[in-house]
């Protein structure tokens, strides 16, 4: 169930990460999360979204370099200890974290989700599933 990320290399100057989410936002791509790196020369937005194969048409259409890779969504309660008890898991299982951000899944729900990057998706879903978490399909984001 892992779900798919989209890369978005950004030259670091104003402006940039605006055009982008324009781009999006014209074309009625719902974006779930968003997270930002930067060196000095560039940046990466990394996004979830709604329908990724429209959305890389669309960047690619307005000449934004794109990647495409696997990543984990798993739900954590929103409360103090949530992640630490998650992070536990991780490390029991010894599923390695490359990087990791946070969405908000609802404000009556009380949860939150987190995005893990991992070195193999397919091998660290069922060990996280078989420790009760629940890691969320594209079909539950687009429910939420």
């Amino acid at each position: 169930m892992s779900l798919k990320q989209i890369s978005v290399f950004l030259v670091n100057k104003p402006g940039t990460l605006r055009t982008m989410t324009g781009v999006l936002a014209a074309n009625n791509v719902d974006m779930r999360a968003i997270s930002l790196a930067e060196t000095r020369e560039y940046g990466i937005a990394r996004i979830i979204v709604d329908d990724v194969i429209s959305a890389v048409d669309i960047l690619k259409e307005a000449d934004f370099v794109t990647s495409v890779n696997s990543v984990l969504a798993v739900e954590v309660p929103d409360q103090p200890g949530g992640l630490n008890t998650l992070l536990e898991i991780f490390a029991a299982e010894e599923v390695n974290i490359e990087y990791m951000y946070s969405f908000i899944i609802g404000t009556e729900s009380r949860k939150a989700g987190m995005i893990f990057r991992v070195g193999d998706t397919s091998s660290a879903e069922p060990k996280l599933t078989a420790r009760g978490l629940k890691v969320l399909s594209q079909e539950d984001l687009q429910q939420l």
